[in-house]
């Protein structure tokens, strides 16, 4: 018998000390190198987008694959070929920590265009008040002194 899912993840990772060295000129290449690691592990990404602090993926990840996982390899692999590219000269590594949220098939659109305007979004809202209303959102408790 086939599994079956329809699982819709926002995954939220946090540049060092929200930094902001993810210049929005290289970002797109950053976005294509998270796409091919995702793909590569028979995930799904839907949307990749940010501003120069944080990314944002909305995907659907494979049953086999455990979320902490899957972060775990796209801060380490990411930072490396960041590193190495050159394009990302100021970029010191991820945050500690990184969010993921789960949505409904029905929610999936809704998302995916709330990532697509994170640029239109962030001329408004900083990083830490964005996080802060997801957390909320999802009824997720957190101490202010460990929000990035």
């Amino acid at each position: 018998m086939d599994s079956y899912r329809s699982l819709t993840y926002q995954i939220v990772i946090a540049t060092y000390k929200r930094h902001r060295t993810l210049p929005e000129e290289a970002s797109h290449a950053l976005y294509e190198y998270i796409w091919r690691i995702m793909k590569k592990r028979h995930c799904y990404p839907y949307r990749i987008n940010g501003i120069e602090d944080h990314v944002h993926i909305v995907c659907e990840i494979h049953p086999s694959v455990a979320v902490s996982d899957l972060v775990r390899d796209l801060k380490m692999l990411s930072s490396k070929w960041m590193k190495d590219s050159g394009l990302f000269p100021d970029f010191k590594g991820w945050s500690a920590g990184y969010g993921v949220f789960t949505y409904s098939r029905h929610e999936r659109s809704k998302i995916i265009n709330y990532v697509r305007n994170q640029q239109v979004h962030h001329r408004k809202e900083d990083y830490r008040t964005e996080i802060r209303k997801i957390l909320d959102e999802f009824g997720v408790g957190y101490d202010e002194q460990y929000l990035p």
